[in-house]
């Protein structure tokens, strides 16, 4: 007897340790299940997280993307700028030279018109010298034909006497 009441207290004390072992392991589930639902409320909140911040992503690329494309936008603005200028250049030249040119013509032009006023004066003054010349032509053909008549006069008279 002293045997089976030695097992029954083995017994009780590995019953105790075990009750023991098990209040532990209660203890340390419960923990761990505090800890699992700890990480849940983490899991979950880390995929929250993330999906916001896959949208900022979202959200970034797209302006990055819209960036890419002001920035190429920009560099074609530049080239076109760059296209622009030296048309506007050109155009500057060809102007100097148009403008050169109209100075070369109207001063051709006024050197004509000088040329142009001393011919009127010319012609002016040859205009008057042939009226002249036709008053002196008239007033000798007058004179021309009463000597022509004088001399028909004398003829005639010179034949009748």
């Amino acid at each position: 007897m002293d045997r089976i009441k030695e097992k029954m207290s083995q017994l009780r004390l590995e019953a105790d340790e075990a009750a023991v072992k098990v209040e532990e392991l209660k203890a340390k589930v419960k923990t761990l299940e505090q800890e699992n639902l700890q990480k849940e409320q983490e899991i979950i909140s880390l995929a929250h997280k993330n999906s916001v911040l896959e949208a900022e992503v979202e959200k970034l690329e797209a302006v990055v993307k819209d960036l890419k494309a002001s920035a190429t936008e920009g560099q074609q603005h530049g080239t076109q700028n760059e296209t622009l200028t030296r048309r506007l250049q050109l155009l500057e030249e060809e102007a100097e030279q148009a403008d050169k040119t109209l100075r070369e013509a109207n001063e051709k032009l006024r050197q004509t018109d000088v040329k142009a006023g001393h011919f009127e004066r010319k012609v002016q003054a040859l205009e008057q010298e042939r009226d002249q010349w036709e008053s002196k032509y008239e007033d000798m053909a007058k004179k021309y034909q009463a000597v022509q008549k004088e001399l028909e006069d004398f003829q005639v008279e010179i034949n009748t006497i």
